[in-house]
């Protein structure tokens, strides 16, 4: 298992890699089904709480993998079938999602997380073999991973009343092996290929959220419910997670990942990305599910289950991927101007079709000024106003060991 280099030419996702994140996101829509209908009865604080809790294990497994195939992805047979078996670890861990979030049962979700990071550390253990350069810092990370999944199968055998704090404990745990094992020596994980993967799996969990949405607008469809509110709720969303798409993807990230702080808070923030990104499509369901008089939540609680989310993932990519720097310029406020006024929609009429408004205003809004930006100070922008970098300046070199000049990040 040699590693693969940093700067390799023309780097993408491989078919596996496209296979692992279809199955993945099965686990992605049954933690946001359970998540609505924890919303839509009424137990707001549970819900939010076990969403958080089967997210990240959805989110870390899937990043580990991540991480670690852009640096060693080999595709041998041992990778393909330990591939796998992270595979079924991810369909068991769906199938126990529902169970957790909503009867506090992680028995299930806990068997199929500790298959698929069992796995990781078989494939740790085989890079470790074939690459003395790096073997300490993989040896770091099987020891590591296989420790904390002891303890999560200890936790199964805790009191009821020690769960909470024994998970956040674990958690620190896990999202600390990957600083500790890379002090040892950085993996070569391929920066664009990252961006590309974070790029992916965020396309595909939009896409999760317009099919749970058209299911709850479908359902919808046979009862009394006013076409023209359902016609409000569906327009709102769609313009939405239009909005939400270009965001994200009208920039570049991979130029960005250039110390190991960085990469850090841009790898770890994107569980917030994701989490918000499919709580959005939840969060639509329980507007449409209101619509028509299920459920029981007040009003503001309704349109706040769909413009927390929707602000959430706007700040947290602008935060990312264009603002990281502060404020600069006016066109850098618009994100956060935007922001305050998808919460303050939460209080007026038509929740979800102001926020669809407010989201393609921003767009538009940024389109706008960017366009002008560039016209008067003749400097190349991206569709959010971020200065882009000629192609040269990617591709600089390291006179230290001529690969790309930049930081490596946790392969996890």
């Amino acid at each position: 298992m040699v590693a693969r280099l940093s700067d390799e030419q023309h780097r993408t996702a491989t078919m596996l890699e496209l296979f692992f994140d279809l199955c993945f996101v099965t686990a992605v829509a049954q933690a946001a089904t359970a998540f609505e209908h924890e919303l839509a009865e009424g137990r707001i604080a549970h819900g939010v709480l076990g969403y958080a809790m089967v997210f990240f294990a959805i989110w870390w497994a899937w990043m580990n993998f991540t991480w670690f195939a852009s640096a060693y992805d080999t595709d041998d047979v041992p990778y393909r079938l330990l591939t796998l078996v992270q595979i079924t670890g991810a369909l068991v861990l769906a199938a126990g999602a529902s169970e957790a979030l909503q009867q506090d049962d992680f028995t299930v979700i806990t068997w199929g997380y500790v298959i698929m990071r069992l796995a990781m550390v078989t494939q740790w253990l085989r890079a470790a073999r074939s690459d003395p350069e790096r073997r300490r810092t993989c040896l770091r990370y099987a020891v590591g991973i296989f420790v904390v999944q002891v303890g999560w199968v200890v936790r199964l055998a805790l009191p009821e009343d020690t769960r909470l704090a024994t998970f956040a404990v674990l958690v620190l745990a896990e999202i600390s092996v990957p600083a500790w094992a890379e002090r040892a020596a950085t993996t070569t994980w391929h920066p664009h290929h990252i961006a590309e993967r974070y790029g992916l799996f965020t396309l595909i969990v939009l896409g999760e959220s317009i099919t749970a949405a058209t299911g709850a607008v479908h359902a919808a469809l046979g009862s009394d419910a006013a076409l023209g509110d359902l016609a409000a709720l569906v327009v709102g969303g769609i313009l939405t997670v239009f909005a939400l798409w270009w965001l994200y993807f009208a920039q570049s990230a991979h130029h960005r990942l250039t110390t190991l702080r960085r990469v850090l808070l841009w790898g770890y923030g994107h569980y917030l990305v994701f989490a918000s990104a499919a709580a959005v499509g939840a969060g639509l369901a329980v507007n449409v599910a209101h619509t028509t008089g299920h459920g029981h939540l007040s009003d503001h609680a309704a349109a706040a289950a769909y413009t927390i989310p929707v602000a959430v993932f706007v700040t947290l990519v602008w935060l990312l991927h264009h603002r990281a720097g502060g404020l600069r310029r006016p066109v850098d406020a618009l994100h956060p101007v935007a922001v305050v006024a998808v919460l303050a929609a939460t209080f007026g009429p038509s929740p979800v079709l102001v926020t669809g408004v407010i989201t393609a205003l921003l767009i538009a809004t940024t389109l706008i000024l960017t366009e002008r930006n560039t016209t008067h100070g003749n400097v190349k922008t991206d569709a959010h106003g971020d200065a882009r970098r000629d192609a040269h300046e990617d591709t600089h070199k390291n006179t230290h060991n001529g690969t790309p000049d930049t930081p490596q990040e946790p392969s996890t």
